[in-house]
């Protein structure tokens, strides 16, 4: 299992900076999240050369506009076609909303028939699980029931990134909804975080959600791919050094509770 970072977790400082501290603290590579500093560079130069800092493991496809980056249809290709291009092996992306009205991305999301074979090839493309937020927790993304999610992967060929703080925003105890999702053999990347009282991405233990007993039972699964820690930079301290030392302490509390225990 490789333990990574999202580059959202460290978004307060530039681009070069937050994987230098990733590399610092010893994550295995990073998930790079393509924001405004993509706009109006050479996205592979750019990722290239952060590349040679600590390798980038995943690609989070940009959940807001950009300029030169289009609708999120075209966004998500050109990710993979950057991906394709750069070695890296995922690119992961967000559903429709159907609060925010994407019917145009809803319908493109269901004429696709296989995304492993129109789009993927050997980029894994990851469906992210959405979160339940608002006074009435509502989810505002289609797919949010999981059985139906993990009907349409099989039904599309498309891979889940299983997000821990999204799924517990709707049932603090996600255990059960993560084997369901484990078992459909879909998953390739986690994103790790806490939830509590209507905040996400939280730190282990500032929520409520049961994360050394799900990080047991992720030990004892045969499943080898990415485990992303994305957290809220609100999260940490102000600053370089002090946010370093405690994504140090992290990474040794998952590489801890993650390790198998050889007899």
């Amino acid at each position: 299992m490789r333990i990574s970072i999202s580059a959202g977790t460290l978004f307060t400082f530039p681009l070069p900076k937050a994987f230098a501290m990733a590399a610092e603290a010893g994550f295995d590579g990073v998930e790079l999240v393509i924001n405004q500093e993509f706009q109006k560079v050479s996205s592979r130069r750019l990722i290239k050369e952060l590349s040679q800092e600590i390798p980038i493991l995943s690609i989070h496809a940009p959940f807001m506009a950009l300029d030169g980056w289009g609708g999120p249809v075209d966004a998500l290709k050109r990710c993979v076609e950057i991906a394709a291009d750069c070695g890296i092996g995922l690119v992961n992306f967000h559903p429709p909303s159907w609060i925010g009205l994407e019917l145009a991305y809803w319908r493109w999301l269901y004429r696709m028939q296989d995304f492993q074979k129109e789009m993927g090839g050997e980029v894994a493309l990851t469906l992210e699980n959405m979160p339940w937020t608002g006074k009435y927790r509502i989810n505002g993304y289609i797919l949010s029931d999981t059985q139906k999610m993990i009907e349409f992967l099989h039904e599309k060929n498309l891979y889940l990134t299983f997000d821990c703080t999204h799924m517990g925003s709707g049932r603090a105890n996600f255990i059960n909804d993560f084997y369901l999702c484990y078992n459909s053999g879909r998953i390739r990347n986690i994103h790790f975080s806490d939830y509590g009282h209507g905040r996400q991405h939280l730190l282990p233990g500032h929520g409520i959600l049961p994360l050394t007993r799900f990080l047991n039972h992720l030990r004892n699964t045969a499943y080898n791919d990415i485990l992303t820690l994305e957290l809220s930079p609100h999260e940490f301290p102000k600053g370089e050094q002090i946010i370093v030392e405690s994504l140090k302490e992290i990474l040794a509390y998952l590489r801890r509770e993650t390790q198998k225990v050889t007899p």
